[in-house]
């Protein structure tokens, strides 16, 4: 019998790719960058799993080029807005995997990053070293905002928020937070956190931090209403996804001076940024770094390509998010 053939549409970590060798023929796309549609369609035919990133946009059309064949989609990243799951499950026959926990650590470092940047101007800083402004210490110069004492609303406790939160409370912050339900009373706990409506988040914190994963319901959940509903003193923070944020009104708040500054690392249309926030010495500004680290990216290239062998070798797979059977 033919090995399994097993489409990897960008590289992943070696550690990942010697796995899937080991357990099928791996096609691995020749490009440094996201395939075309049409690439894609080429690449997927015949697959029997197929590992994507999240740039890569699952849907009936892909699900039809890949043909019958096809009994996983292992997706390198926790969120999978790029992925119809839907179309997936309606098909009955393809499981669907991310890459749950393996990131949590490391994405709360760079929420926590954010927050200390933005709050205390430490990008606006750097570039006047770099751009050799001229400067002198003084008592009043590019004074920032101390967070001890303060408070941290999060939008989404799961586990990057709860990461996140444990961070925030070590460096002296209050911890409330909103979503969906209420977290397990053990967590509340451990992290003195406390169950507050999205309203009130907004209009009590000093630092707001978005959490929750990007759907039809979280798209532009913070727009211009929102926006003026928080402090003219807070601070937003994002490392979820960019369309959570209407980028646009964004700008119009930090310009307005609506909102003190704001930290992203996700943008509305990666990778390309709003112009106006390029202008904005009060928007901290990085390139989706949040998992951006050696052991992190290697974890989820490690466990996307173990959920796609399991379900070639007939088991469930460790993280499953659309299951069969």
């Amino acid at each position: 019998m033919s090995q399994p053939r097993i489409v990897v549409t960008r590289r992943i970590p070696q550690p990942a790719l010697d796995l899937l060798a080991e357990h099928g023929d791996v096609w691995l796309s020749p490009h440094d960058r996201p395939l075309t549609r049409e690439e894609l369609f080429d690449a997927v035919k015949g697959a029997d799993a197929i590992v994507c990133l999240l740039h890569d946009q699952i849907d009936d059309e892909v699900l039809d080029a890949a043909g019958p064949r096809l009994k996983v989609i292992a997706n390198v990243a926790v969120g999978y807005n790029n992925v119809d799951t839907e179309a997936i499950a309606r098909r009955g026959t393809v499981w669907f995997t991310n890459t749950p926990a393996v990131l949590t650590e490391a994405t709360a470092d760079i929420a926590m990053a954010l927050i200390l940047m933005a709050t205390r101007r430490l990008g606006e800083g750097e570039r006047v070293i770099r751009s050799e402004t001229p400067w002198v210490w003084s008592m009043f110069y590019m004074l920032g905002a101390g967070i001890q004492g303060k408070t941290l609303g999060i939008v989404g406790l799961g586990l990057i928020g709860q990461a996140t939160a444990r961070r925030a409370k070590a460096f002296g912050m209050e911890i409330i937070y909103s979503g969906r339900r209420q977290a397990d009373p053990a967590i509340e706990q451990e992290l003195g956190a406390r169950y507050v409506s999205f309203d009130e988040l907004l209009e009590t914190a000093d630092v707001v931090s978005l959490h929750c994963p990007l759907n039809a319901e979280t798209k532009h959940l913070i727009d211009a209403a929102r926006l003026q509903q928080m402090r003219s003193d807070a601070f937003l923070i994002n490392t979820t996804r960019g369309p959570v944020v209407d980028e646009q009104a964004l700008v119009d708040a930090l310009k307005a001076g609506e909102i003190a500054g704001a930290g992203l690392d996700v943008f509305e249309e990666e990778p390309t940024v709003n112009p106006g926030l390029l202008e904005l010495e009060n928007a901290v500004l990085i390139p989706h770094l949040g998992s951006a680290t050696i052991e992190t990216r290697t974890a989820m290239g490690v466990l996307a390509a173990t959920n796609a062998v399991a379900v070639l070798g007939g088991e469930e797979p460790p993280t499953p998010v659309v299951r069969v059977g």
